[in-house]
């Protein structure tokens, strides 16, 4: 069925500091990052920026930009802006990571859930996991009455974890990964059982690839930027 417009992208970039950041004094690096955080404001509809460092060592920091595409040519002109935003500050900022991909409708849910993440409205949770996900070759030649089976058990899980919520991008052909899956929660510990539980289901054996995955932590834009300066 042909995706309906206008669906939702959702851009995830890391970022690390270069050593040339550092020998800028305090004043010029507020400068370079409040300069370029008011450019990225305008490349998406939703601009957050998060802490990733010292969850992993490969990234300081994580931009989450999101967009409604009510026309094929809107990607393309948000990859450009956010090209052209970024370039001048490439000697200082290196982007290490990129995951992306669209929103659609779940073909093994009829409704959305209470426990969907929207990208584009309500508060932020404290921290954010993100990563690709690949299911097997086997899993997509089984019959669509078996995969829901397993679906619905995935479910069902779910549901006793209300408190976290799950927002599932899609990204065939477009990245090396079939889908980006992210989680929004305030307590680590629930979403390390959760996805302990998640191990022992029966779908777990058609996941061919989930990691790596990337920890981030939620601040206001200007506070998150605030800890490099």
């Amino acid at each position: 069925m042909p995706q309906q417009a206008p669906y939702t992208l959702s851009h995830f970039a890391f970022f690390s500091f270069q050593q040339v950041y550092w020998t800028l004094s305090g004043n010029e690096r507020a400068d370079l990052l409040r300069n370029w955080l008011l450019g990225l404001y305008g490349a998406a509809q939703k601009v957050e920026v998060y802490q990733v460092f010292p969850t992993e060592a490969q990234a300081d920091f994580m931009v989450w930009s999101t967009l409604q595409c009510a026309t094929p040519a809107v990607p393309a002109g948000f990859f450009e802006h956010f090209a052209r935003l970024t370039s001048p500050y490439r000697a200082c900022l290196y982007l290490n990571t990129v995951l992306w991909g669209y929103t659609r409708q779940s073909q093994y849910t009829r409704s959305p859930s209470n426990q969907e993440l929207n990208p584009l409205e309500g508060d932020r949770k404290q921290y954010l996991t993100i990563y690709p996900f690949v299911k097997t070759t086997d899993w997509y030649l089984m019959s669509r009455e078996s995969r829901q089976g397993m679906m619905n058990e995935h479910i069902r899980i779910g549901k006793q974890y209300a408190d976290i919520r799950q927002l599932l991008l899609y990204s065939f052909g477009l990245q090396d990964q079939e889908f980006v899956v992210v989680y929004e929660m305030d307590d680590l510990t629930r979403f390390s059982d959760l996805v302990n539980e998640l191990r022992s289901a029966d779908g777990r054996r058609y996941t061919l690839r989930d990691s790596p995955l990337h920890l981030a932590i939620y601040h206001p834009a200007e506070e998150t930027l605030a800890l490099w300066r």
